[in-house]
């Protein structure tokens, strides 16, 4: 259920990935996206997800920013008081123009 709503997961991790990983803009994703996945999903359906994923990653911002102190696992995190320096309401819209 939760697939249908917000995308395939495994689409959703190559996005999350190269988002915090490398800092690679949206439309770099895209890109890398339709290379790595041309024959499990078309164009369209990479770009539904990604402007999906990129809006929830910014609105849900909030949560992160409240939530207590946490284990690092790897060389990443979202803690806010950690790796990620985010703000609770930073725009998403300037991301999405980046594949449009």
């Amino acid at each position: 259920m939760t697939e249908s709503l917000v995308g395939p997961y495994v689409l959703h991790d190559f996005f999350l990935y190269h988002f915090l990983r490398y800092g690679a803009s949206p439309k770099k994703i895209y890109y890398i996206a339709c290379k790595t996945f041309d024959k499990k999903f078309s164009k369209e359906e990479i770009k539904k997800w990604l402007e999906i994923f990129i809006k929830r990653f910014f609105t849900q911002q909030f949560k992160r920013n409240s939530m207590p102190d946490g284990p690092k696992v790897g060389t990443i995190s979202l803690s806010p008081r950690g790796d990620l320096r985010m703000p609770s309401d930073a725009e998403f819209e300037i991301w999405i123009k980046d594949i449009k």
